[in-house]
């Protein structure tokens, strides 16, 4: 591995382009190297996993109207849409926008935290989208999701976005910038110009996980998708970009992030070493925010050894971004709110050890229907809940050994009768350190458990095949590795209701 040091430069040093960050991770996305086993079925897993958690989002209204939008932009030899049949094919950036908002609306497939935050699995659909449309192979396509994962988790471990209220798009779209580079195999310097592009365009605020979360949540990594593919399009047509985009005296680092005083560094893959990060990162088995995985398990532990309707109190010692985040730390009244969206509900993590401590149990869906979230037991139990920030799993989160790192806490549940009982969990069970870390099967598991009811056993089968196989498929295979849903479950044209696709009113 290479340590890059990347901080402000004044304009006069006149940083050559090879010295700049954008271009080592240009460099890193070209690179020919090898292909690690564990890290190409770890691919497989994330392929299944994505489609799973797009095919039971595809009737939520966001998801539906980010596809109803790619409708608008039919393309002969385009990209495909989760759920409908290969044979329509839209704008591979309409399909990027339209794919990654179902993979990310039920907030359900997988994450990496470090000193940002991240759902590295985003990087997919816009990759698919683009392999789909240029008529490139299994091959391609598995080597780009890779290097997408490496320049993610890179800058993830490096760069904190949260710490200065930026939304972890930034870290994202670069990401897919490098994945696109290497699926095409464009030159360094194209890919160069595009995730200086695709950088100076992502920086947004956390205002979209803040307070009252609204549905852009979701739209956010097809945002980024559809960035990503334009800033490509953009760059191999010879067009430039602002740059040092990290480094420069107006560059992101020096007015978004820790300014020009500071020195980031970043480690990455060298030459010819094969790309694993993505075997650091790891997914979900609850429909919610990740900090709250091992807590959701923590939780259906704890309730059946406790009656709830004995509870005082409970406070939840944790990591800074968990009560800052998800905790009453954020100071979101939202988050203590029956009525609150269900994009609040999954970032309120004494909402979800409410429930999940009563029920014993989580359900993407009716572990936040409205009724539920209203059951008077639940609000009286919910707003007797805390959450303290615990120096001890503030370190444990950034711990930089993998076996160590932590992102649970512990609960201390006082009783009507004084009694103080604690309950502790390092890692979610489906962790790659947990109690039952996640393989293959699971991953098949989960999918079929969420979808059961929404495709046949033998397009079921037949995608499962290709996911397994993704880095020996031909082109015509990856045209079809979105799976559909039965003939006449989705609409498959543009509804009339928006600008894309205005009509006489």
């Amino acid at each position: 591995m290479i340590d890059h040091l990347v901080r402000v430069h004044p304009s006069s040093e006149q940083l050559p382009r090879a010295n700049q960050f954008a271009w080592a991770l240009a460099e890193l996305a070209a690179a020919e190297r090898p292909v690690d086993p564990d890290a190409a079925q770890m691919v497989a897993c994330r392929v299944v996993d994505n489609a799973a958690v797009a095919l039971v989002s595809l009737e939520r209204g966001p998801v539906a109207n980010a596809r109803d939008q790619a409708l608008c932009f039919l393309r002969p030899g385009g990209a495909t849409l989760f759920g409908l049949p290969a044979s329509i094919t839209v704008s591979p950036e309409w399909a990027g926008w339209a794919n990654a908002t179902a993979v990310r609306e039920l907030d359900f497939h997988d994450t990496f935290l470090a000193a940002d935050y991240a759902h590295p699995g985003d990087n997919v659909p816009g990759l698919i989208a683009v392999a789909q449309h240029c008529g490139r192979g299994g091959a391609d396509l598995l080597a780009a999701i890779i290097v997408a994962y490496e320049v993610q988790v890179s800058l993830v471990k490096a760069i904190s976005l949260h710490k200065h209220k930026k939304d972890h798009v930034a870290h994202l779209a670069p990401a897919t910038v490098a994945g696109i580079g290497r699926l095409l195999r464009l030159p360094v310097e194209i890919i160069f110009q595009a995730i200086n592009h695709a950088v100076h365009l992502a920086f947004s605020t956390r205002q979209s996980r803040k307070g009252e979360i609204s549905s852009w949540k979701a739209n956010v990594p097809g945002f980024s998708a559809k960035l990503a593919i334009e800033a490509v399009d953009r760059a191999m047509r010879g067009e430039t970009a602002p740059s040092p985009i990290y480094e420069g005296e107006d560059s992101v680092i020096a007015w978004m992030l820790d300014g020009a005083e500071t020195e980031y560094r970043v480690t990455l893959p060298e030459p010819h070493e094969p790309a694993r990060a993505i075997l650091e990162t790891y997914t979900k088995a609850h429909s919610a925010e990740y900090q709250a995985q091992a807590l959701i398990d923590l939780a259906i532990e704890a309730g059946g050894e406790i009656a709830t309707d004995r509870i005082t109190e409970i406070v939840l010692r944790t990591s800074h971004h968990t009560h800052y985040v998800i905790g009453s730390g954020a100071n979101d009244p939202q988050k203590y709110d029956p009525d609150a969206t269900r994009e609040t509900l999954d970032h309120s993590i004494p909402y979800i050890l409410a429930v999940a401590l009563e029920d014993r149990s989580w359900h993407h869906v009716d572990s936040y229907l409205p009724e539920r979230a209203h059951r008077s037991s639940t609000v009286e139990l919910w707003r007797k809940i805390r959450t303290v920030e615990d120096p001890e799993w503030t370190k444990r989160y950034h711990e930089p050994d993998p076996a160590r790192r932590a992102f649970g806490g512990t609960l201390e549940v006082r009783l009507s009768d004084g009694t103080v009982k604690i309950f502790e969990k390092d890692v979610a069970d489906a962790h790659p350190n947990g109690a039952k870390p996640w393989t293959w099967p699971d991953y098949v598991g989960k999918f079929e458990t969420l979808t059961g009811a929404l495709i046949d056993g033998a397009e079921r089968e037949r995608f499962i095949g290709l996911a397994s196989l993704i880095g020996e498929l031909r082109p015509d295979a990856v045209r079809t590795l979105n799976p559909a849903l039965p003939h006449g479950r989705l609409p498959q044209t543009p509804s009339g209701r928006g600008l894309f696709d205005w009509t006489a009113r």
